[in-house]
């Protein structure tokens, strides 16, 4: 076993159940390189001989890491750290994002939320058909989950005859808000995805430093008469979210 014993102690004095202690113990023994990295982590038995606990003791703190998805345990191999995975999204869903984590089980939240009126670039008038200095309603987000860093910063620009205003509730997903407030049935969306460097601005809402590369998406959604809804562009970290194509081989004639 590669454990420094002079910082991996446990106190059979301390109030502190030994469970607790224990678990403590794993969390900073995963956090070491070696563990990280894939190695195994020390068997049961020989942690109960080190820490002069049960195997039971030892047992009942992997099992809540286990639980926590921390680490990972295969009959007849051992224990591992468990692999950190990146959150994924496919082609096919091009809902909101709150709902796409939602079926993949993961609690997002809005981390920031702003909104405001803005006279919108040339991009986004010839799409939405709109004069050049018509100021339109924009929405921005950073979402990410509940404890922990950013993943994504949405803006959003909507066309002005939907009426969507800073009254409206945005800590639901998106979309069901535009039915049900707005009557709007979103439809179809054509999507452009790139890479690029985080630059300054959006480096800073993400937490990360400008250099950092950042996947790109722009959206643009329609409403079931094809007419235009919104304008979406999002910034991912790279390093949280990941893209998914699964696509078939099409019958050879």
């Amino acid at each position: 076993m590669n454990i420094p014993t002079q910082d991996f102690i446990i106190d059979h004095n301390s109030k502190l159940p030994l469970h607790v202690q224990v678990e403590e113990l794993f969390r900073k023994l995963i956090k070491m390189e070696a563990y990280k990295k894939g190695a195994l982590l020390p068997k049961e038995v020989d942690l109960a001989n080190l820490w002069g606990v049960s195997r039971n003791t030892i047992r009942q703190a992997t099992n809540k890491l286990e639980h926590e998805g921390l680490i990972t345990r295969k009959k007849g191999i051992g224990t591992r750290v468990a692999e950190k995975k990146s959150l994924v999204t496919g082609l096919d869903h091009w809902y909101s994002f709150t709902r796409e984590m939602q079926e993949k089980g993961i609690h997002v939240v809005n981390q920031a939320l702003k909104t405001s009126t803005e006279q919108p670039n040339e991009e986004i008038c010839n799409f939405f058909n709109c004069p050049a200095d018509k100021k339109i309603f924009k929405l921005s987000k950073l979402k990410g989950e509940s404890s922990g860093d950013p993943i994504v910063y949405f803006e959003s620009f909507f066309h002005p005859r939907i009426g969507i205003d800073k009254n409206d509730d945005f800590n639901v997903p998106l979309y069901s808000m535009l039915q049900e407030n707005h009557g709007v049935i979103v439809h179809r969306s054509r999507e452009n995805i790139s890479a690029c460097q985080a630059g300054a601005v959006i480096g800073k809402k993400l937490k990360v430093s400008a250099s950092f590369p950042v996947l790109k998406r722009e959206r643009f959604v329609y409403d079931i008469n094809g007419k235009p809804v919104e304008y979406n562009v999002g910034y991912y970290r790279s390093d949280k979210f990941t893209y998914t194509i699964d696509i078939n081989k099409s019958q050879e004639i």
